[in-house]
């Protein structure tokens, strides 16, 4: 079926404390968004049109029960009769706009359960705990539960520096190379998953509308060390990780350590400014170091018709684009949009670590 086929069939769903929108309600909004990213709690806008406001009266902008701040909200979209949660969260703010001669509009905006690790900034220590452990501990905290993978290694001591729970959350992931996301209740802490299989395919002239990749070698390395200090044998420490220690090329032919060493010669990124203070600590981190590195080789932005099979943190296949660039792409960040006049669409950015 062709996009403009589909894009009729398009529609949505807001349910809010379980219950659904009416129709009257629902028939008032024109635009609504869900934003989902690996790095960022993920946010919920939907639009809506007063039309039924008199002078000094706005009753949907008035409805305090029914957009009050802490509702819970769910948002569906799809096509026809198959709609998909794409988020579950809270409302934290109103964005009502008033103009001359023209109807009140009323953004209304939330973000998923994350937002609680956003509140306030912490000082404290944890000691002999894995950050799997940490996690655990923050999430139960934030009224969320963990589910984790096993991070392996024990850190003797951890410091939490006047920050905010999601910042610390998300500087202990990209030292290890994992991720940290939320659906509804739920905390997820593992490794990023671009060794995944695919959970889409998306097809030059079908779904895909359009798609601008990048290839850069620069920043590439082929090798990463990672220095610190065992202060109880009081000796250096060495951490090495290096062509080999892909966790996956995502069916691509060189990784970019090896395109830009073949191109430019061998480079190697040493990390000195983070406290390291056991092998397995350097290991770890050096081994994460240079998968995130190489996970830059391709970086691109690309839009198709709405798909709800589209999250961050899941493997998508390009095809249809020719032999450099088709395959798989790691997807940081998904914007679905629908719209009353053009219907239902998902924007995308991608990733990829081999070519």
């Amino acid at each position: 079926m062709v996009a403009a086929d589909r894009s009729l069939l398009s529609g949505f769903e807001i349910i809010v404390n379980g219950t659904q929108l009416a129709i009257e309600v629902e028939s008032h909004i024109n635009h609504v968004v869900v934003d989902d990213s690996i790095d960022v709690p993920g946010m919920f806008v939907f639009e809506l049109t007063d039309s039924g406001a008199r002078e000094g009266e706005t009753p949907l902008i008035d409805n305090l029960d029914l957009f009050a701040l802490g509702n819970v909200v769910e948002v569906k979209m799809g096509f026809a009769d198959e709609l998909e949660t794409l988020i579950v969260g809270e409302i934290t703010g109103l964005e009502p706009s008033f103009v001359a001669d023209g109807v009140p509009v009323l953004t209304v905006r939330g973000y998923d359960r994350s937002h609680y690790l956003l509140r306030g900034r912490k000082t404290r220590t944890f000691v002999e705990q894995k950050d799997s452990d940490i996690i655990v501990e923050i999430a139960s905290e934030a009224g969320l539960t963990a589910e984790v993978v096993d991070s392996q290694v024990l850190h003797p001591y951890v410091v939490q520096a006047n920050q905010t729970d999601m910042a610390f959350l998300l500087e202990r992931a990209k030292r290890i190379q994992y991720e940290v996301v939320v659906e509804d209740k739920t905390l997820f802490f593992r490794p990023v998953s671009n060794a995944e299989s695919e959970v889409a395919i998306l097809a030059m002239n079908d779904d895909l509308i359009e798609f601008y990749p990048r290839l850069s070698s620069m920043c590439q390395v082929s090798e990463v060390s990672v220095h610190g200090w065992d202060a109880k044998e009081k000796k250096g420490i060495t951490g090495q990780a290096a062509t080999g220690d892909e966790v996956s090329t995502m069916d691509g032919q060189e990784s970019g350590a090896d395109l830009a060493e073949a191109a430019f010669g061998a480079a190697i990124g040493a990390v000195r400014n983070r406290p390291v203070m056991t092998q397995a600590e350097a290991d770890q981190q050096a081994k994460a170091k240079f998968n995130n590195t190489i996970l830059s080789l391709i970086q691109g932005e690309g839009s198709c018709l709405g798909r709800t099979d589209l999250r961050a943190g899941k493997v998508i296949k390009i095809e249809g684009i020719g032999g450099r660039f088709s395959g798989s792409y790691y997807i940081t960040s998904v914007i679905h949009r629908y719209s009353s006049h053009s219907g239902y669409f998902s924007n995308f950015t991608v990733r990829r670590n081999a070519s």
